[in-house]
């Protein structure tokens, strides 16, 4: 068991523990499952805006700069289209005023990530996007920019999660994903000019109106520039009990494409302990500039470990989950494929 005073990822009871004390707050009350094992999943407020550009607000506060760029007011109370190609500021319900030595870092969740809906946390007077410095004490605010579908969105929907950690964790080790491309479907490309997904509706759209299937030829898929693909790693991924997990962006050198905006891995997940041995990580993959061929067990992600500060309460999957055991799966928000 590592100590609870070394530097290191909060397990959920430390999380609860800053709710209780107020460090974490609420503008409604927090729902029963909201704090996952090693992550805290933030909601939607009442008000988002488009915006005509993305900021960072760098010297001042997020709603100052929102009054300059915002060209119009959107109700999330009564659910709201957030349109592709387009970029909206939200409120959150959540606010912090985080005691000293802890700061936080944010992160899509898995299911934004997979119908390629890009989100970035905003604070008061940031320089950097996801990240909340040491002692933060303010609200904090969505960018979202869907890339591939038109979303439906309203008050209470949770599009990421908020990891909180004491001091500098080290890096424990650094691991290479590689992609997997064997399969008689290796993937999925997102259609374009698809219907709204409603991202508060679990198994309520045929994938078949949204996504193509991927058929590999020779071990080898080609990512045309500017689409989306959901992929699966190569090996099953396995994040130790007292440890938490980044998939980072891959650098240019490995290839002209992005992997994998939602990063974060919970503690057990793909643990036998936590009855999900053999779980594959999912990428979600965006071809840039060119055409890029491929190759079945090419690297194309890293996984960055980091230690907990306790061993969590309970593990990644253990109240249920949709990605816990996963192989090739699409988001919650669709029915099993079915050709």
């Amino acid at each position: 068991m590592r100590a609870t005073n070394a530097p290191g990822i909060l397990p959920c009871q430390s999380i609860e523990a800053l709710i209780a004390n107020g460090a974490i707050t609420s503008a409604t009350p927090f729902d029963a499952d909201q704090v996952q094992p090693a992550s805290l999943d933030l909601r939607l407020a009442g008000r988002a805006w488009r915006v005509r550009a993305s900021f960072l607000p760098r010297h001042g506060r997020v709603a100052d700069r929102i009054a300059e760029v915002a060209m119009h007011e959107l109700d999330l109370t009564r659910g709201a289209v957030l349109e592709r190609g387009c970029v909206y500021i939200a409120e959150l319900q959540e606010r912090l005023r985080l005691p000293a030595g802890i700061s936080a870092r944010a992160n899509p969740k898995s299911s934004t990530g997979r119908v390629d809906v890009f989100v970035r946390l905003l604070t008061d007077r940031g320089d950097t996007f996801d990240d909340v410095r040491e002692g933060y004490d303010g609200p904090i605010y969505l960018e979202i920019a869907p890339q591939t579908f038109s979303v439906l969105a309203r008050s209470g929907t949770r599009l990421n999660q908020l990891r909180l950690k004491a001091g500098q964790p080290e890096r424990l080790r650094i691991e290479s994903v590689g992609v997997d491309l064997t399969g008689e479907v290796a993937g999925f490309r997102g259609r374009r000019h698809a219907g709204v997904v409603d991202l508060d509706k679990e198994d309520g759209h045929d994938p078949r109106d949204f996504w193509e299937p991927m058929i590999p030829r020779g071990g080898q898929l080609l990512l045309d520039p500017g689409e989306f693909y959901i992929l699966a790693s190569k090996g099953a991924v396995e994040i130790p009990v007292d440890e938490a997990a980044e998939m980072t962006p891959i650098d240019p050198s490995v290839g002209e494409f992005r992997v994998h905006y939602a990063g974060f891995f919970d503690p057990g997940f793909g643990t036998d302990e936590a009855h999900g041995k053999g779980s594959r990580g999912v990428l979600e993959v965006r071809s840039h500039e060119t055409p890029f061929i491929l190759e079945d067990g090419q690297t194309v992600a890293r996984l960055v470990y980091e230690p907990l500060t306790a061993r969590p309460d309970r593990l990644y999957g253990e109240g249920g989950s949709h990605y816990q055991r996963q192989g090739l799966k699409l988001s919650k928000h669709f029915k099993p494929w079915a050709p």
